[in-house]
C-alpha cells in the first residue's frame, strides 16, 4: 500500500544482511542462478553461492524494479527444504528444493502468501561464439534526453542467442528479451518490459549494429561494440532554474513532463492513450495553484494511500492533546477487553505506533485477500483483534524503524475505539470539519465518485477501488489537491488554526530514526540534510506525495492514477520542491 522515499517499502525493497553458516552435504548443490516471477507481474533472480565449509549466502535481483544486488538473509536446509528470509520487508520464502536443485517450489510470504517457484538457469554457453555475441552500447534522443542502451548477447551451444537489455541512465539492469533471432546478419529481439522492439543488422566489420528500436514510434539506435560492460549511470539531474512561483509552474511542469509522455526504454507515466494523468499543488508563500495533466481535472480525487498516515498521526495529537488518550498509553488498554494480556515487560503504546517503531510487521499474519483488486476489504476489525491477540503486544528492546500498515492501522482503529466512532466519523470530527476539508474521505458520496479518477495498475490496466475497514488509518483516504493544499498549509502556519495548532505542532516533532539520515514525527518522514517534512502513498492504482518545508515557506503534492510505477509520483514531488527553491531537480521520468 505504500512506498518509502528513496527506500520502497514494497515487496522488493530488499536489505543487506549476513548469511549464517549451514552444513550439510546437500546445500553445495544450490549454487548457482535462479529466475522467478511474483504475482505475475515481478520478474525475480536468485543468486546462491556456497561457502566451503557449505554455509549459503545469497542475493536477489528485481529485475522490473532496477534493483540488484540485494542480499537475503538466514538459509536454512533442512531435508529437501530450503527457507530464506528478507528481513527489510519482513519477508520469508519457504519451499522445496526440486529434482536436485533444478528449482525451487515453495511461496512467498509478507502478508498474503503467494506462490513463487524459482528455476535454475542451466546456460551453457557455445563453443565458438557468434559475431554478435559480447555487449554493445548505444543511445537514442527522446524528449531532449540522451538515453543509453547496452546490450549483452550470448549464445548457447544449440546456437540460439540470449539477450539482456540495461537502460544506464534510468538505473534499469538486466531487462529480458524476447523472440531473439540472428539470421544472415540481421537481428531483432522483442523486449516485452517495455514492450519495445529492435531491428537491425550487423556490419561488415562486425563492430558496429544499426538499427531502429520502436516503442509507439521509431527511433533510431545503433550499438558499437564494447570490451567491458558500462556502469549505470546515478542519474543526473535537470539544470536549476531561478526559483519558480507557483503562478509560473505550469509551464514548467508542461516541458519537464515531456519526458513521462514518452515511451522510450520505459513506458511514459503519462503517454497518450494510457488514461493516466496527474494533479500537481503548489504553495508558497500564501500563493497556491493546482494544475492537471492527461485525463484528470483539477478537482479530480484520488486515492492518497499512505499519506493517511500523517492524518491519522494528527489525530492522535487532537486527542493526546484534550487527554483523551496518553502518547505512552498501551493500545492494548484501547482494544475490546481480553484482545491481549499485558506483557511482563515493556507493551507497545500509541506513540511507538505513529513513529513506526513498534515491533509490529508491516502486515498482519492472517491477512488474506479473497479479492486481490481489493485486497484490504474483508479484513475486519475481529480480525485485527485475532491477529494481535496470538502476536501480543510486547514491545521488543530498542525496536528499530520498520514501516508498518498494521501498526498504523492498528493505532486507527484503537483511537476510533477510544472515541466510539468509526475511523471516518472519527476523521470527519477532528480534521475535516475543523479544516474545512469537502472532498477528503473515506466514502463518497455521489458527485464526488464522478469526480472519482479511474485507477490504473503497473500495466496501465484500469483497476478498482481499495476499500480499507480494520486498517483504514494506514491508507483509507481520497483526496483532491485543493484540499490536500489546505491541509499543507496548516502545516506551514498552525497559527491560522487555533483548534489544531499546538496539535499540528506535535506531530512535527522529531521523535526517531526513519533510515539512514532521516527521521520521523507523527508519521512525517523528515531527511536532516534537506529539511522538509514528507510522507507518500500507494494503493493498487494510484500514488501520491506530499511534502512541505517549513523553513521556505512552500508545500506541494502530487496525485496520479497510477500505482507505484518507477516512484514516478515522488521523483515528481522532489523535482516540484527543488524548482520552487530554484534547484537543479531530480528527472520527473527515467
Amino acid at each position: 500500500m505504500t512506498r518509502n522515499h528513496r527506500v520502497s517499502t514494497g515487496l522488493l525493497a530488499l536489505c543487506a544482511a549476513i548469511i549464517p553458516g549451514l552444513h550439510g552435504q546437500s546445500t553445495p548443490s544450490l549454487a548457482g542462478d535462479y529466475a522467478g516471477v511474483l504475482a505475475g507481474a515481478l520478474h525475480l533472480k536468485l543468486h546462491i553461492a556456497a561457502a566451503p565449509d557449505g554455509s549459503l549466502t545469497g542475493t536477489l535481483d528485481s529485475v522490473d524494479q532496477g534493483a540488484t544486488g540485494i542480499p537475503c538473509a538466514d538459509f536454512k536446509v533442512e531435508g529437501g527444504a530450503l527457507t530464506f528470509r528478507v528481513p527489510a520487508v519482513n519477508g520469508v520464502w519457504k519451499g522445496a528444493i526440486v529434482d536436485g536443485g533444478k528449482s525451487l517450489e515453495g511461496k512467498w510470504s509478507q502478508g498474503p502468501e503467494m506462490t513463487l517457484n524459482f528455476t535454475r538457469d542451466t546456460f551453457i554457453a557455445a563453443e565458438k561464439p557468434s559475431p554478435i555475441d559480447g555487449v554493445w552500447l548505444g543511445s537514442v534522443q527522446a524528449a531532449g534526453r540522451t538515453l543509453r542502451a547496452q546490450l549483452k548477447l550470448k549464445s548457447d551451444r544449440a546456437g540460439n542467442e540470449r539477450c539482456a537489455f540495461d537502460s544506464l541512465d534510468q538505473g534499469a539492469l538486466d531487462w529480458e528479451c524476447a523472440n531473439v533471432k540472428f539470421e544472415g546478419g540481421n537481428l531483432s529481439f522483442d523486449v516485452p518490459k517495455v514492450r519495445g522492439r529492435w531491428s537491425g543488422k550487423l556490419s561488415a566489420e562486425g563492430d558496429t549494429l544499426k538499427g531502429e528500436w520502436r516503442q509507439e514510434g521509431p527511433y533510431q539506435l545503433d550499438f558499437t561494440r564494447r570490451n567491458t560492460e558500462t556502469k549505470p549511470s546515478p542519474g543526473g539531474l535537470d539544470a536549476a532554474l531561478a526559483p519558480v512561483k507557483p503562478e509560473d509552474m505550469g509551464p514548467v511542469l508542461e516541458r519537464d513532463l515531456a519526458a513521462a509522455r514518452t515511451p522510450v526504454f520505459s513506458i511514459g507515466p503519462l503517454a497518450e492513450g494510457a488514461g493516466v494523468g496527474v494533479v500537481v499543488g503548489v504553495v508558497r508563500n500564501g500563493v497556491r495553484r493546482v494544475y492537471a495533466f492527461g485525463p484528470v481535472k483539477n478537482d479530480s480525487l484520488f486515492e492518497i494511500g499512505s499519506v493517511t498516515k500523517t492524518f491519522t498521526g494528527l489525530i492522535l495529537a487532537r486527542m493526546a492533546a484534550r487527554g483523551d488518550v496518553k502518547l505512552d498509553e498501551p493500545v492494548r488498554e484501547l482494544l475490546p477487553p481480553g484482545t491481549a494480556a499485558k506483557p511482563e515487560g515493556a507493551e507497545i503504546t500509541l506513540l511507538d505506533l505513529t513513529i513506526q517503531h513498534s515491533g509490529l510487521p508491516r502486515m498482519p499474519g492472517n491477512f488474506r485477500q479473497t479479492d486481490p483488486r481489493n485486497p484490504y476489504a474483508d479484513y475486519k476489525p475481529g480480525d485485527l483483534y485475532k491477529y494481535i491477540s496470538s502476536h501480543g503486544v510486547a514491545k521488543p528492546a530498542n525496536p528499530p524503524f520498520l514501516y508498518s500498515n498494521l501498526g498504523v492501522g492498528l493505532l486507527g482503529q484503537a483511537l476510533a475505539n477510544r472515541a466510539g466512532l468509526t475511523y471516518p466519523a472519527l476523521f470527519k470530527k477532528e480534521i475535516a470539519d475543523p479544516l474545512g476539508l469537502k472532498d477528503t474521505t473515506v466514502a463518497l458520496t455521489s458527485e464526488q465518485k464522478a469526480r472519482f479518477a479511474q485507477g490504473h495498475d503497473g500495466q496501465r490496466r484500469p483497476t478498482s477501488a481499495w476499500d480499507l475497514d480494520a486498517l483504514a488509518g494506514a491508507g483509507a483516504l481520497r483526496s483532491t489537491a485543493g484540499d490536500m493544499l489546505t491541509y499543507l498549509e496548516a502545516q506551514l502556519h498552525p497559527d491560522k488554526f487555533p483548534a489544531l495548532a499546538a496539535s499540528m505542532e506535535q506531530t512535527h516533532v522529531l521523535r526517531s530514526d526513519a533510515g539512514p539520515g532521516m527521521r520521523i514525527g507523527f508519521g512525517w518522514i523528515y531527511p536532516e540534510k534537506d529539511a522538509y517534512y514528507w510522507h507518500n502513498g500507494g494503493t493498487g492504482g494510484f500514488s501520491s506525495y506530499a511534502f512541505f518545508d517549513t523553513k521556505n515557506d512552500c508545500a506541494g503534492v502530487v496525485l496520479t492514477n497510477i500505482t507505484v510505477d518507477g516512484n514516478f509520483a515522488d521523483r515528481l514531488g522532489l523535482h516540484v520542491r527543488q524548482r520552487l527553491l530554484g534547484e537543479a531537480a531530480v528527472p520527473v521520468a527515467r
